[in-house]
């Protein structure tokens, strides 16, 4: 692929970009990272998915890539999730780490596992595999010690910056140092008597007690989040990280972050922006503390793996867009099934399209592209399928022919998301079963009804096909002489008791012309 297609897409862009303002290297290293304080939902994952992208773009170009993302377990919890279980237990360890709360579900070591082992599963079923870096475990070995002394002794400087976006200055014995009690393991505490090279003291307020500190020993206690999110970006060598719309203000974390980094002996990352994800319906912005939230194991009940990635990929990160959970779910299958085949040169655009529209799909790839287009089994039709037939998994497959690993995959995955969709998030117009009998309160005029019988003589004579049983239908009321939209109301009463359906002829078939056959003779 050329330079010039390459630069259409914009990972592509975003890693030309990393190249220039980084230089030409052979290796470059591309983080993200979240507090694992609760549900890790859609929103999260588009920074993940973001670094992925770009990190795909770089290897792409020939470069090497390190892929990290820091699981920052080291944080405070400060609030308890609505979403999570045993309230009261949680709430008795606010204030700890979220490394020395429990797990309320009772399966991980803690609280921060529990969350961050169900992210971990998710993102590898999408195609990401980073290197996971857990904070804590970083801090309490102390493999930050020099680093830290580094931004001890430039306290003034780091005050200095940050006092800039601030209405009230810190106070002039600031250090740039949080940590925990490692008695009471809460986080209300404060420093002093910094000796200039590895010690200082610190004092709980909670419980009372003084501690002497030596950094290069003591793991309790961490760089304040403003300093230790640049020192990080100097420790892990990094060149992209994005961040989202709360920390890129002027005056945000990033904007202080990127003068911090300098005392490190580093430089700030190329940095991308990314929009909030909401969700279609939604009420703005997914927050995990309030516990209203969707993951990406919800997303996956009704998109497959490639088509998450896709959402993503052919989207902007800097900009706003809506999960969605209702009947556009139908329309961005197809969506999806268009760029597929307009990779495979199946569906006729422009070239700048085109050339963007492949790109997209490469990148929606959970693995490699296949060798040939994919079987496209049609989201509205397998609902269909699925509706008339009671919800059967096995007889909606039957309509296609599914031959290698990845078709049988696809429809697999399919077949699985499309009855999810019909059970847990269709629209009610989306909703129906197919009757067992005619309903004695059915009215239908005597030359509907002389129609109907006609089509039941044809169907058990015959084997259609959807478009042969479509101009049988209309021939059918032209002969009895119904008007068509009176005929086809009438037929979907008698089949499902409603006023519309999908489109009858195709329906029909679906059904099976046998079981139409017979309910339409009975009317």
């Amino acid at each position: 692929m050329s330079k010039k297609n390459q630069l259409l897409h914009w990972a592509d862009v975003a890693a030309d970009r990393v190249i220039r303002e980084k230089g030409d290297k052979k290796s470059y290293t591309v983080a993200a990272g979240i507090t694992p304080s609760g549900t890790v939902h859609i929103g999260n994952f588009r920074e993940i998915i973001t670094v992925d992208l770009v990190a795909r773009a770089l290897k792409d170009m020939g470069k090497k890539v390190r892929f990290i993302y820091s699981w920052d377990d080291y944080d405070v919890l400060r609030k308890v999730p609505k979403n999570m279980p045993k309230q009261d237990l949680l709430k008795k360890h606010l204030r700890r780490s979220i490394v020395d709360v429990p797990d309320p579900f009772g399966e991980h070591e803690n609280y921060a596992r529990h969350n961050e082992a169900i992210v971990e599963k998710e993102v590898k079923v999408v195609g990401i595999e980073p290197e996971f870096l857990y904070q804590a475990k970083k801090y309490r070995a102390c493999e930050y010690s020099e680093s830290i002394k580094v931004a001890l002794q430039n306290a003034s400087k780091i005050k200095k910056i940050l006092d800039e976006y601030r209405e009230e200055p810190l106070r002039e014995d600031w250090l740039p140092l949080t940590g925990f009690c490692p008695a009471c393991k809460k986080d209300d505490v404060s420093f002093s008597d910094y000796d200039g090279g590895y010690c200082l003291k610190m004092t709980c307020h909670d419980c009372k007690k003084n501690f002497n500190v030596d950094i290069r020993k003591d793991g309790f206690i961490k760089l304040f989040w403003r300093v230790d999110w640049p020192m990080r970006w100097s420790f892990e060598k990094v060149d992209f990280e994005p961040g989202g719309k709360d920390h890129s203000t002027e005056g945000g974390s990033f904007s202080t972050g990127r003068k911090i980094v300098e005392i490190f002996g580093w430089t700030a990352p190329t940095y991308q922006v990314y929009d909030f994800i909401r969700i279609k319906g939604g009420s703005g912005k997914i927050s995990s503390s309030s516990g209203e939230v969707v993951t990406v194991s919800d997303c996956r009940e009704v998109y497959e793996p490639e088509m998450l990635r896709w959402l993503f990929a052919g989207t902007r990160p800097n900009t706003e867009f809506a999960i969605s959970f209702d009947a556009d779910v139908i329309k961005l299958y197809e969506d999806f099934d268009r760029c597929e085949r307009t990779f495979f040169g199946k569906e006729k655009v422009d070239e700048k399209t085109r050339e963007k529209q492949k790109r997209t799909y490469e990148l929606s790839m959970v693995d490699k592209v296949p060798k040939k287009i994919p079987i496209q089994p049609s989201f509205r039709h397998l609902t269909n399928i699925l509706l008339a037939s009671n919800m059967d998994v096995k007889k909606a497959k039957t309509f296609y022919d599914a031959k290698d690993k990845f078709d049988k995959r696809r429809l697999d995955q399919r077949v699985a998301c499309a009855k999810n969709w019909l059970e847990k998030f269709a629209p009610e117009e989306f909703r129906f079963s197919v009757q067992d009998s005619i309903p004695k309160t059915l009215k239908i005029s005597k030359g509907i009804k002389d129609a109907l019988h006609e089509v039941a003589r044809l169907l058990e004579e015959k084997k259609f096909s959807g478009e042969e049983l479509h101009k049988e239908l209309y021939e059918v009321c032209h002969k009895f002489n119904v008007g068509p939209k009176e005929f086809f109301k009438s037929a979907y009463q008698v089949l499902i008791s409603k006023d519309e359906g999908p489109q009858l002829s195709g329906f029909i078939i679906t059904i099976g012309q046998k079981k139409v056959a017979d309910l339409f003779s009975r009317v």
